[in-house]
């Protein structure tokens, strides 16, 4: 295989030569500024294009040691709230009681590349220490360049990288195989684990270990969702103490994107909402440290807006998110909101910032709220529209930029479809449908 997706088996000719290769890869860096060179020899694709993305997003590869992106009472409380802590029983028995002796660790992340959990062999541990590989530490390719976990997190599938394929150059004595952890329900990312080691951590049967301890896992989060579904369904008075008493079995959510009417999500319960309590929320969404009536009025009203109209509006929302979860009722003074909302929009924001457009891409469903004109939405609305066509016409594919085509707010865009006839070969069959498409554009709009 010319291009192979998985390094070789370890020990072989085969992985010593790509090893040689990817070293010899990482003495021609020095032209980074201009970006990764196209023609380094002998890297498999999928790295040659992680490593490009990295240099894009200004990792380091000659920095130690990883960033810390929470101290420890931060990660503690995070962690808690997490849905993955629900899993860690089933990650522990499968992976990590067994990685104590055998040279391995396991790490487990979350959607972002935060590492959330670190454990297995002790002495693995102390030695992974010094480039901070450790709980709270941020791996995503936007921090520390290509790794499994990053890369994973990047690509949405399952990743090894060998050694010298790391783009850390503290990390090249490591190998690693990470598979992505998605919400059983929704589908959506919610993080990732990841085996790290010596070789052996990239054997073909590593990753058929990780992909099936995910699979067991991800059907341990459902079947735990169900059970608790059934003991409020049964007792619904006591909806509120089983809600407080169970682990955090999902991640809140609001999906804002291709919509007029948000639909919010809390603790397994959804909700469409108004037009207008789907502004507020988007808002207060993008404002976790609240804001003032006087800020959120002018946000929420493209004129003059009344506080005591906007008074009226919060006293209907918090009874509509009473009936789903009391603790997540808005405060006020400031307004805000008391828990944590994971916004669609929010999601293809992070995926950008980390390079993945691809996944970015996947998520948005079409404009935020399109209907709506309040001051507010319309800024956040064109803020994520605009970072993701720029990010798709600097670094998308040809499948991702047709695939941005079809979207209403793509329609009359010819930059996109010149683009796309710059990256089709001359004689690709899916010209004639973008030329097509140029004229159709011409037309429309002289008439």
């Amino acid at each position: 295989m010319r291009n192979p997706v998985h390094p070789p088996v370890p020990g072989s000719d085969a992985a010593e030569l790509l090893q040689k290769r990817a070293l010899a890869g990482h003495e021609r860096l020095e032209s980074l500024r201009i970006g990764v060179p196209e023609d380094i020899v002998g890297l498999r694709r999928l790295v040659r294009e992680s490593w490009q993305r990295s240099a894009s997003l200004q990792a380091n590869p000659d920095v130690a040691e990883a960033p810390l992106a929470m101290n420890r009472d931060e990660l503690e409380e995070y962690r808690r709230q997490h849905p993955l802590a629900t899993i860690m029983p089933v990650i522990r028995k499968l992976l990590v009681q067994p990685s104590h002796d055998s040279g391995l660790l396991v790490a487990v992340g979350d959607d972002v590349g935060r590492l959330l959990w670190v454990d297995g062999d002790p002495v693995m541990q102390r030695r992974a220490e010094g480039m901070m590989f450790v709980a709270g530490a941020d791996w995503s390719e936007a921090s520390v360049g290509t790794s499994a976990p990053g890369t994973a997190l990047a690509l949405d599938r399952s990743i090894q990288i060998s050694g010298a394929e790391h783009f850390k150059r503290s990390v090249h004595p490591w190998s690693c195989t990470a598979v992505p952890f998605h919400d059983p329900d929704s589908g959506a990312v919610l993080g990732v684990v990841d085996i790290t080691g010596t070789e052996t951590a990239v054997a073909p049967h590593t990753l058929s270990l990780v992909e099936a301890t995910v699979a067991a896992a991800q059907a341990q989060l459902r079947i735990e969702r169900l059970q608790l579904a059934a003991a409020v369904r049964d007792k619904p008075r006591r909806r509120s103490a089983a809600a407080a008493s169970s682990p955090a079995l999902y991640r809140n959510s609001l999906q804002l994107l291709g919509r007029d009417n948000a639909l919010l999500s809390i603790a397994g319960r959804t909700v469409s909402l108004s037009a207008r309590h789907s502004e507020i929320l988007a808002i207060l969404g993008n404002h976790p440290d609240g804001l003032s009536a006087d800020d959120l009025c002018a946000l929420l009203y493209p004129g003059d807006g009344s506080s005591v109209t906007l008074r009226a509006e919060m006293v209907r929302l918090r009874k509509v998110i009473q009936e789903i979860s009391p603790d997540a009722v808005p405060e006020s003074r400031p307004y805000r909101l008391p828990v944590e909302l994971l916004p669609d929009s929010g999601q293809v924001l992070n995926c950008l910032q980390r390079g993945a457009h691809r996944i970015a891409l996947e998520i948005y469903k079409g404009a935020l709220l399109p209907r709506s004109e309040a001051p507010g939405v319309v800024q956040l609305r064109e803020r994520v529209s605009h970072l993701l066509r720029e990010a798709l016409l600097s670094d998308g594919s040809v499948d991702s930029l047709l695939k941005y085509a079809e979207l209403p707010e793509a329609k009359y865009d010819v930059d996109l479809r010149l683009a796309v006839l710059k990256l089709l070969p001359p004689r690709s069959p899916k010209r004639a449908a973008v030329v097509a498409d140029l004229e159709r554009i011409d037309v429309e709009l002289k008439a």
